[in-house]
């Protein structure tokens, strides 16, 4: 995003040991993240950034100019006071993915970590912030398919918006206030779609009536990419495994309902560990389970940062 500076931290290594122990990060169990860039894996979009606050940052603001969903950002960073985070505080940039368990071909939509995964044939997988259904509504789950993709589309307002807001036109043309921004991709499930914004802010949150929101400039690089017919599944998958260089990663984010909140309080509230998780881990480790490290499975679980860490010995 533009019209805002921003101070990345130059030395990663260093800025991510900072962060984690001035998080509570030191200790016997403590979360092994991948503070260079890292190995090569079928299992891994992006990489793990840090970023420097300044006082005048808001978390809501620094989000889009970071390129990351404001939710994941709250939970990459707990104790951050998302309104008034401290000057040269060091944030983690949550870009490093572990990858949803489901078929690696054309769109896959995790509701789980509020991300949208592209996997075009000979090219890497891109994966992008988004915004899903808020209280109330919901982001449908299951499998369907691109049915149809415009630039500058109008938008119709369903009977739920005109319920909300009676004044509504009949049809909103392209322009600032259309809350479809400039691409969109109509899926064949009628009346959800895949779209641009005229709000950044409501991207990586619960934020529309279904459909799911990304970027302006993220929209814009799929639309180039995807043709209609592309197949779309959409997920939810807060737990993720997967390996890196040998070793088996755990992903663990705020649940559905612990994700709501973070978005409407900016606090996340007590966790528990999943009862699922263990068989989980258990089962992706393998002829590997003995090395896993129960206990530091247990604290990623309860953190729930969605930051990727190593739990192997």
């Amino acid at each position: 995003m533009t019209g805002r500076r921003s101070r990345s931290v130059r030395n990663l290594a260093l800025a991510a040991l900072l962060a984690s122990a001035c998080a509570g990060g030191f200790g016997p169990a403590r979360p092994r993240y991948l503070l260079e860039s890292p190995p090569a894996s079928k299992d891994l979009v992006g990489r793990l950034g840090v970023h420097e606050t300044s006082s005048e940052d808001t978390l809501i603001d620094l989000a889009p100019e970071l390129g990351v969903g404001y939710v994941e950002l709250l939970a990459a960073n707990p104790g951050i006071d998302p309104w008034l985070p401290p000057d040269d505080a060091l944030l983690f940039v949550p870009n490093a993915r572990l990858l949803p368990d489901a078929p690696r071909d054309g769109i896959v939509v995790n509701l789980g970590d509020l991300r949208l995964y592209y996997y075009e044939k000979g090219a890497a997988v891109r994966a992008y912030p988004i915004g899903i259904a808020k209280d109330g509504y919901a982001t449908p789950m299951g499998v369907t398919s691109v049915k149809a993709k415009r630039e500058k589309p109008d938008w119709i307002p369903g009977e739920s918006a005109r319920r909300d807001d009676p004044s509504l036109p009949a049809r909103v043309k392209p322009g600032p206030d259309n809350p479809l921004g400039e691409h969109a991709l109509y899926l064949a499930w009628p009346s959800y779609l895949i779209h641009g914004t005229n709000d950044p802010r409501g991207v990586g949150r619960h934020s529309s009536r279904g459909c799911i929101r990304l970027y302006p400039e993220h929209i814009a690089e799929l639309y180039e990419r995807v043709e209609p017919g592309t197949a779309v599944r959409v997920v939810n998958q807060p737990v993720k495994l997967g390996w890196i260089g040998g070793e088996l990663y755990l992903e663990v984010n705020p649940d559905s309902e612990q994700s709501l909140q973070l978005d409407e309080t900016g606090k996340l509230g007590e966790a528990s560990a999943s009862s699922t998780l263990r068989g989980q881990v258990t089962q992706a480790a393998g002829k590997q389970a003995k090395r896993v490290d129960w206990a530091l499975v247990e604290r990623i679980a309860l953190r729930r940062t969605g930051i990727p860490a190593r739990v192997t010995r």
